[in-house]
């Protein structure tokens, strides 16, 4: 759930329009930080959590590969709209497979998928860098209603003969399924000469020219600093192989093996995490993203807020509320109105629902009317606008707190007040309006402020 953090006083009043979230916002949703923890966690770099009990995933190998499955199984579990299931097809291959299933068309389906496995410990780019991008994209998409059915789907046994794809594929044929691209990852971590340079590998295969160029599309839509090397005849060395077998449309996405630039530490226990380039990684996963939101299709509910100094207001006409507690993730069962004026301070969220389509906004940290606040003139602010220096006097003999967020609710600097006069550099911040917050104990203060030139 991504927190928007907003706070309100009586001293000015607005109404503020938090946006609906768009296929940008979503690609600028895959965050680097939880890619580097995943990816920490699979490679046995630092410890996780596994049915309650702690572990290290050091290696996974044909034979000793439980605890990864099991650790994908809890990553897709937790996450929403996904129903999750692990499809054994032999004594000791296990597919792990999350489905996100269409709300108009369900039958259309993109696949999106790596291999888990690996042939020595740590093994971070080949491949828990695919891993931990599937586990990313899925993260942030089962919260969105799509049009068309997303399979998160991460193979066993790749390194011993493309075994899970293999089965996956031939079966997925026997039942007709109606798959319209699979998207591999295999390698995409690793960029020795800083050239920022990607393979796609493709055949002339059902659509996989039309999916190739789609993804070459998308690298000017939006501004991927990111090289492509189209390479066909593509390797049939990994999973999508296995799709093109079946007369899928599939192609491989991965590091540049074409100008080889692929990780010196190639099934060995040196491709660790430590080796990889991250800003590179992170670009190829929001890439992966804008192919995956683009084909899955957003289905077009508004999840937005309208926010006024005493009301929360679902922008979404015409479909049922049911407004949350963030702070405890519960329902406030009595509140099932378009709009909701909160009697007590608190983090606040509505999910909306039309037909079969539930999503959940943003959470809102709102200041009830009601609030404690200081007495007037007890904190000054000023000037206000200002383009360089900002005083904050005060009147008190304890310190404070000071936050300060943009209007878009990120917080950009917090800091104590020790002083009784505190001047701020604001020249560091961009032009714009921006909330202040002060806090002591359980008393708060708020004021709108612009910086200028």
């Amino acid at each position: 759930m991504k927190r928007l953090f907003l706070f309100l006083s009586l001293s000015f009043s607005v109404t503020i329009t938090l946006s609906a979230q768009t296929a940008f916002d979503l690609i600028n949703a895959v965050n680097l930080d939880s890619l580097s923890q995943t990816l920490q966690e699979f490679t046995g770099e630092i410890a996780t959590n596994i049915g309650g009990n702690a572990v290290t995933i050091l290696n996974r190998g044909q034979a000793n590969n439980e605890l990864a499955g099991g650790y994908l199984v809890e990553k897709f579990n937790a996450m929403d709209n996904l129903t999750v299931t692990t499809q054994a097809f032999n004594t000791s291959g296990l597919n792990v497979i999350a489905t996100q299933l269409g709300k108009t068309n369900p039958n259309d389906i993109y696949i999106i998928c790596a291999h888990y496995d690996s042939v020595a410990n740590y093994c971070a780019d080949d491949n828990a860098s695919g891993t931990a991008t599937i586990l990313e994209i899925a993260r942030i998409l089962s919260t969105q209603c799509m049009d068309n059915t997303l399979v998160y789907a991460l193979w066993d046994e790749e390194e011993i003969g493309l075994k899970g794809a293999d089965y996956y594929a031939t079966q997925a044929n026997n039942n007709g399924d109606n798959i319209l691209g699979v998207l591999n990852i295999d390698m995409m971590g690793y960029d020795g000469d800083d050239d920022n340079d990607f393979d796609i590998d493709v055949r002339p295969i059902a659509n996989s020219l039309a999916m190739k160029d789609d993804l070459v599309g998308l690298l000017a839509t939006y501004n991927f600093n990111l090289n492509v090397n189209v390479v066909n005849p593509g390797t049939t060395a990994s999973d999508h192989s296995r799709f093109w077998n079946q007369g899928f449309s599939a192609v491989l996405v991965g590091e540049s093996w074409e100008n080889n630039d692929q990780t010196p530490y190639y099934h060995s226990s040196g491709d660790r995490f430590s080796t990889l380039d991250l800003p590179y990684f992170h670009e190829l996963a929001k890439l992966i993203m804008s192919y995956m939101v683009t084909k899955g299709s957003l289905v077009s509910v508004d999840n937005s807020l309208t926010v006024s100094p005493s009301t929360l207001t679902s922008n979404m006409d015409n479909a049922s509320y049911q407004w949350v507690d963030c702070s405890t993730n519960l329902p406030l069962t009595s509140q099932i109105s378009q709009s909701f004026s909160p009697s007590i301070s608190g983090s606040y969220a509505v999910e909306v629902t039309v037909g079969s389509c539930t999503e959940l906004s943003s959470c809102v940290d709102f200041t009830s009317l009601g609030s404690n606040t200081f007495k007037l003139n007890t904190i000054n602010i000023y000037p206000n606008p200002t383009s360089s220096v900002l005083n904050i006097e005060h009147s008190l003999n304890e310190d404070l707190t000071l936050e300060l967020f943009s209007l878009e609710g990120k917080k950009v600097l917090e800091q104590v007040l020790p002083q009784k006069l505190t001047k701020l550099n604001m020249s560091q911040f961009s032009q714009g309006a921006y909330f202040i917050r002060i806090t002591q104990n359980e008393k708060v203060f708020s004021q709108k402020i612009v910086i200028g030139k």
